[in-house]
């Protein structure tokens, strides 16, 4: 019987040690980095989990113009993106894995949901900006993004 409550003791005090570890310890930061297209700089937000990339800009209020998200792919592929709890519109340029745009979507709204968008090329990366940055950039399919 003594043992037993030792046994239980040492877990209660096991699961309230990493309980409390969890709280206080600062959560994972989304890195960040920039990226260029041309002489423009843009500060990204990076995702590369598959949570990461599930949950993207949706619950954001907007992007600054020098702001945008990067996904990233494990391997190239034609990832669908969708507009599902956004709140602004935005571009979306799909990346070879040299950085080349393979496609690009402008202004696109979240009004759009479910509707998806792809490229019809292999993409690693996805950047989603501002919208209207793509035309007020000049960016076309074939520029290089530096990553």
């Amino acid at each position: 019987m003594k043992g037993a409550l030792v046994y239980i003791a040492a877990a209660i005090a096991a699961v309230s040690f990493l309980y409390l570890y969890s709280a206080f310890t600062p959560k994972a930061v989304v890195p960040l980095r920039t990226v260029h297209i041309g002489s423009q700089t843009i500060k990204v937000t990076v995702a590369q989990t598959p949570e990461e990339r599930q949950k993207g800009l949706s619950g954001r209020e907007g992007l600054a113009t020098d702001e945008g998200m990067l996904f990233v792919f494990p391997t190239d592929g034609k990832y669908a993106f969708w507009m599902k709890d956004m709140r602004f519109s935005i571009d979306i340029l799909w990346l070879s894995s040299d950085g080349t745009i393979v496609h690009l979507a402008q202004n696109v709204s979240p009004d759009t949901y479910p509707k998806n968008f792809t490229s019809e090329s292999a993409a690693r990366y996805v950047l989603e900006l501002p919208a209207g940055y793509a035309a007020s950039n000049l960016v076309r399919v074939g520029d290089i993004v530096q990553l």
